[in-house]
Formats: C-alpha cells, sequence, structure tokens
C-alpha cells in the first residue's frame, strides 16, 4: 500500500503576505518559491519583491 500526502494549495500572495507581515523567510519558502511554475506576471512580481528585499537585508533568513 502506498501512501500520499495531500499538501494545502497556497497562493503565491499568501506565501508572501506571510514573508512580508513577519519580515523573515525560511529556507523552505525559497525553495518553495523557486521551485513554481507556470507563474502569472502578478505572481512573478511578488517573488521579485521579496527577493529584492532579501538582498537589501530587509528579510531575515531563519530556518
Amino acid at each position: 500500500m502506498t501512501s500520499s500526502a495531500v499538501l494545502p494549495t497556497v497562493s503565491v500572495q499568501q506565501i508572501v503576505n506571510r514573508i512580508l507581515a513577519s519580515r523573515q523567510i525560511t529556507r523552505v519558502d525559497q525553495h518553495l518559491l523557486l521551485s513554481l511554475s507556470n507563474l502569472n506576471t502578478d505572481d512573478r512580481n511578488l517573488i521579485n519583491l521579496i527577493f529584492d528585499r532579501l538582498r537589501s537585508g530587509l528579510l531575515k533568513v531563519v530556518d
């Protein structure tokens, strides 16, 4: 018998809102954002906002 985990679907907007509210991003968050495909322009802009803030030191990376 095989078991499969059902992962909840979370929108890019929800992920970004959580990151911005906490001013922290985890490695899991980073991996998740980088692994997304079929993104629309708004989603890409949100992800770029996160990585711009990360590069600027406005977000703290936590594990």
